[in-house]
């Protein structure tokens, strides 16, 4: 399998079954996936961007991009990366990236200026996330442990967002859990 042979598209309603296939085998459980079922009815998620890669026909990646809002206001608009899901037998591949890349070119291209993730701080640097947010003015839904500081990070779309704004994020009723936000 060669990167070249993965397609990556918008999911659409009747993709659930696969959208939720893929969280529950990347991550071994059910949790993300009733996460992830959960945002897509949950109308302060919206505006969702929800992207699959296929192999084959075969669903094999998933990333789910919702809306989060800074100390309550509608701008700039934002949005939270959770989570991002490749099934075990494609992971290392490069699936994650490509979906992260191509979520995030939607994303610029759709106006969205901030994007946050609460995530591995070795991968997401790799793709433009810089780690401790809270150092850099944007501070968490929930309290994140000083030593896991580097794993809430953030990337700013346009030039100097990250100079222009700053607060508190508030992210989607559904993910707006501790739950979500603990080790």
């Amino acid at each position: 399998m060669t990167i070249n042979n993965i397609l990556i598209r918008k999911a659409e309603k009747s993709d659930l079954n696969d959208i939720l296939k893929v969280e529950e085998q990347a991550f071994g459980y059910k949790k993300e996936a009733l996460l992830v079922a959960g945002l897509l009815k949950d109308r302060s998620a919206e505006p969702i961007l929800s992207l699959l890669a296929f192999y084959k026909g075969k669903a094999v990646g998933h990333v789910l991009f919702t809306r989060a809002y800074l100390d309550g206001r509608d701008q700039p608009m934002i949005h939270i990366l959770a989570p991002l899901a490749v099934i075990p037998e494609f992971q290392k591949k490069g699936i994650g990236g490509l979906l992260i890349k191509r979520g995030l070119e939607i994303l610029k291209e759709t106006g969205t200026k901030l994007v946050f993730v609460l995530g591995h701080m070795d991968y997401y640097p790799r793709f433009g996330f810089i780690p401790d947010a809270k150092r850099l003015g944007f501070s968490a839904p929930y309290p994140i442990p000083q030593k896991f500081a580097n794993a809430w990070m953030m990337q700013s779309l346009v030039p100097d967002a990250r100079n222009i704004y700053n607060g508190h994020i508030q992210c989607a009723n559904e993910l707006n859990k501790p739950e979500h936000w603990r080790e």
